[in-house]
């Protein structure tokens, strides 16, 4: 590794500790991980005493590929976006995941004051995140990490993981064609619900891993 690499990965580090910490302060229960190996490892550890496992759709959570492991453990595995699905069966996976005894997330961003930030178009996601399953795992790879406030949060949501994730899932978005957020009304707009996790809720086991990696958008 060259010495400007290891200087950005050290820097990098720091942003990730800090955020880290911050969460701990907040209540939840945060991680680091210098990698997406070892978070996928933890993930696998945690998900010793789970029989439903869900997924939230998130890019960084597939990234680490821990379903096949999962599978290998006999869990039954709550993926909405599996090929094949009907409509109703995809919300009825949406549903089921609310009540899992493991529901895996990414974060759209986590500012280093501890606060994670995510936007919606069904609300799945974010439901699930904050009430209903058993344990919340949230995977947030360095580049979601924001040195701002909350709406500086809301802003990097909105410029940088909404057009990808719009233009990913195939929705007719002004933003899937410009790369820009255009505040649209389009019938098929992804940004519709904002949730802010300023500090842990009351009666959810959600564990963050702060990786010092890129993950997801």
């Amino acid at each position: 590794m060259t010495m400007t690499a290891n200087l950005v990965n050290w820097i990098h580090e720091r942003k990730c500790r800090t955020a880290a910490a911050s969460l701990e302060k907040n209540g939840f229960s945060a991680f680091f991980c210098q990698s997406a190996a070892e978070a996928a490892d933890y993930i696998v550890a945690e998900a010793q005493g789970a029989v439903t496992v869900g997924f939230g759709g998130s890019m960084s959570v597939a990234d680490l590929q821990v379903g096949p492991r999962l599978l290998e453990q006999g869990k039954e595995l709550l993926i909405h976006g599996a090929p094949g699905l009907t409509f109703e069966e995809r919300v009825d996976i949406m549903r089921r995941q609310q009540s899992c005894d493991l529901f895996l997330s990414g974060s759209n961003a986590l500012t280093l004051s501890g606060c994670l930030v995510n936007i919606d178009a069904i609300g799945n996601r974010v439901g699930a995140m904050f009430f209903g399953p058993k344990k919340v795992i949230v995977v947030v790879g360095r580049n979601k990490l924001v040195d701002g406030t909350i709406d500086d949060a809301i802003r990097r949501v909105k410029n940088w993981a909404s057009p990808p994730n719009a233009r990913r899932l195939n929705y007719k978005t002004p933003c899937a064609e410009t790369g820009f957020c255009n505040d649209c009304d389009s019938p098929e707009r992804i940004c519709r619900i904002t949730v802010v996790l300023e500090r842990k809720p009351k009666y959810s086991d959600i564990r963050v891993l702060v990786v010092n990696q890129d993950m997801g958008l």
